[in-house]
């Protein structure tokens, strides 16, 4: 849940973990070609307010942070929420007539769940490339030591020590530090239990360790696959021991993924408007709806909607990628480029006419859906078209409307709802 955060709200920065220089060089080298620099920054700036125990900061306020970093609040919220989004940071709110904010750092994970996370290490691969990921990879490898030559002499514990009896200690230790990291949180889009039961016990061993599933969910996730393309996955990734290879289903879905959208590998994007973007609640204007709308829908499900709830073709596919990779637009305008593009162009996602619309709106720093439908408008009612073209083309709902202060009457509202009724 995001709050809108005022200069003046106050934080606390709390360390639940044990934070030091390898670290460091996990958050710069893994990490930050994910979340970008300035949300590394952020947590190491965070770091440095805590106390010299490394446990508890002193109390500050929002606005002392943005003239710390020399950043806008609502840089500093985006890259916080990158941080909670990574699993880096917890955020806490408490309401007051000053809001309180606590923020709980977390550790990086260490090298080998990194790599294992299939989420994170395709993240890291599609923003370095393969090149500057091998040289990543080597740099954490251990040197390959050979002592076949060698007898090993190590004392074992009962050799050297001998146990006496002794006074219990163990209550004493219950509230130590250790190394904490937090698990990423996200929801998976396929039914793994229906998934699995249309697998034969002949075929799969359903007696499926915990891991295997979280490994199972990160894949549908990071690689967009339903019910029936996990299934043809995990089949063709069984073991003679009719068990689930996890290193070949890795590989499966990599290489399923990349066939489908031309060797591209997926990476991290925003998946609906950042709350520090969208239109304050508390307008009940027709406008203001479909804003909402256009807010809270991801640009995937958007499309979706649009092609009566049919799966997306390659080309949709690129669309959307190209939009939130290739021109860094926020989802919320990307849903209305689509929609308008749809509207003047016979329901056809003609790539090179998108292209050119997404440049110009790039241009123009379009980063609210406010201001995409503007644009939208204004473009529309400036094309140089012919009477013959012009009674083809079809306006969206928004445009010509008076509409940024109306209250919607019941009928009006009848009439918005079912014309969204196929996003929500």
């Amino acid at each position: 849940m995001s709050i809108n955060v005022l200069p003046a709200d106050t934080y606390v920065v709390i360390n639940k973990t044990i934070l030091n220089d390898e670290d460091r060089k996990l958050l710069t080298t893994l990490y930050q070609p994910i979340v970008g620099s300035t949300a590394i920054s952020l947590y190491f700036t965070l770091w440095s307010y805590l106390d010299k125990e490394e446990i508890l900061s002193n109390e500050w306020t929002h606005h002392h942070l943005m003239t710390s970093m020399q950043l806008k609040l609502e840089d500093i919220i985006e890259a916080r929420e990158k941080l909670e989004a990574i699993g880096l940071l917890k955020s806490y709110y408490y309401a007051n007539h000053v809001n309180h904010y606590t923020y709980v750092l977390y550790s990086p994970l260490p090298v080998s769940e990194f790599f294992k996370n299939p989420i994170l290490s395709t993240s890291l691969y599609s923003n370095v490339g393969m090149s500057e990921y091998k040289n990543i990879i080597e740099y954490f490898k251990m040197p390959a030591l050979d002592l076949s030559k060698y007898t090993e002499v190590t004392a074992k514990f009962n050799e050297v020590f001998e146990s006496v009896p002794a006074t219990s200690l163990d209550h004493l230790i219950d509230d130590l530090k250790r190394k904490s990291t937090n698990a990423l949180e996200f929801t998976s889009k396929i039914d793994l239990n229906n998934v699995l039961s249309l697998i034969p016990d002949d075929i799969l061993n359903h007696n499926i360790t915990m891991a295997t599933k979280d490994l199972l969910y990160k894949l549908s996730y990071i690689y967009n696959l339903d019910d029936d393309q996990m299934g043809e996955l995990i089949r063709n990734s069984i073991n003679e021991r009719h068990m689930i290879d996890k290193e070949l289903i890795r590989r499966n879905a990599s290489n399923f993924y990349q066939f489908e959208n031309s060797g591209k590998l997926p990476t991290l994007v925003y998946r609906n408007q950042p709350e520090y973007l969208r239109k304050p609640l508390g307008d009940s204007s027709r406008k203001a709806q479909v804003i909402y709308q256009f807010e809270t829908t991801s640009p995937y499900d958007f499309l979706i909607s649009k092609s009566g709830g049919t799966n997306l073709t390659k080309n949709d596919k690129e669309v959307l990628a190209m939009l939130a990779i290739d021109f860094d637009l926020k989802p919320g305008v990307i849903n209305v480029l689509l929609d308008y593009v749809l509207k003047i162009n016979n329901n056809k996602l003609t790539k090179n006419f998108i292209e050119t619309i997404a440049t110009q709106w790039k241009r123009s720093k379009i980063e609210t859906v406010e201001d995409a439908m503007d644009i939208a408008e204004k473009e529309y009612k400036s094309r140089k078209v012919t009477p013959k073209k012009e009674t083809n083309m079809t306006k969206p709902v928004w445009f010509d409307k008076d509409i940024t202060s109306e209250k919607a009457s019941d009928s009006e509202q009848a009439e918005i709802d079912k014309l969204l009724e196929d996003i929500k």
